[in-house]
């Protein structure tokens, strides 16, 4: 019971400090498409690994040949040519799964070349981030691609802001932000529930205006009653 009550306490001392703080987050997925040196570190990736998947089935190809020809001439090699080309097999298959593994294993040549290739592209995303919450005022954003959100207001999405300290051409995406704003229902209601503030010289000129008409009817109903006709007195 006393393991509840801490639990509970901590999570109304967090939601309270969440309250406090100002909240952002963007899309680093969409970032990564739409930026330009993301795009040349993906083709540069992608190039690296093209090269590799080639070796690899260059070395499946000789794996294939040696086989089909073990079968074709097995019976009419002698038993030390069988040995020794099953032998060749087996080191070409040897060699072929080592190769891969040292290309796509954790921390392989695959992964070192991404971490290499990528590093100068996610430190200048990263500067980005650090720029738009400094100049947003916000203290915290997450990463809606790494972190699924449940909901979201889009009025805190920063990711067209990022784009443009990256110098991307972002009117599309500034239109689509606007149209998912501007449908969410709590931005309607909030726009809906705040009541129009009157300034103090607005306020002053409609109470002149009323009295002005007050004094114009008064003295439109003291004419009225001069030019009735007075009763004759019997």
């Amino acid at each position: 019971m006393k393991r509840l009550f801490l639990v509970f306490v901590s999570l109304i001392l967090l939601s309270n400090i969440l309250y406090a703080q100002r909240v952002g987050f963007f899309n680093s997925q969409t970032i990564r498409e739409k930026f330009p040196d993301a795009q040349q570190a993906q083709q540069r990736v992608q190039s690296m690994n093209d090269e590799w998947k080639r070796e690899l089935d260059a070395m499946q190809q000789k794996v294939d040949n040696l086989e089909f020809e073990i079968k074709k001439n097995r019976l009419v090699w002698t038993e030390s040519e069988r040995l020794a080309k099953d032998t060749e097999l087996q080191n070409l298959k040897k060699q072929r799964e080592e190769n891969a593994r040292q290309i796509y294993e954790p921390n392989g040549k695959f992964d070192n070349a991404v971490k290499t290739i990528y590093t100068t592209v996610e430190e200048k995303i990263y500067a980005a981030v650090q720029q738009v919450a400094a100049d947003k005022g916000f203290d915290i954003i997450l990463d809606q691609s790494i972190q699924p959100l449940a909901y979201v207001n889009y009025k805190f999405d920063l990711t067209v802001h990022i784009l443009k300290v990256l110098g991307v051409e972002v009117d599309e995406l500034e239109k689509e932000l606007k149209d998912k704003i501007d449908k969410d229902p709590r931005n309607i209601e909030t726009e809906s529930k705040v009541p129009r503030r009157r300034s103090r010289t607005s306020s002053q000129e409609d109470d002149k205006e009323r009295i002005f008409e007050q004094n114009n009817n008064n003295n439109n109903n003291t004419d009225e009653n001069k030019d009735q006709p007075k009763p004759r007195r019997r």
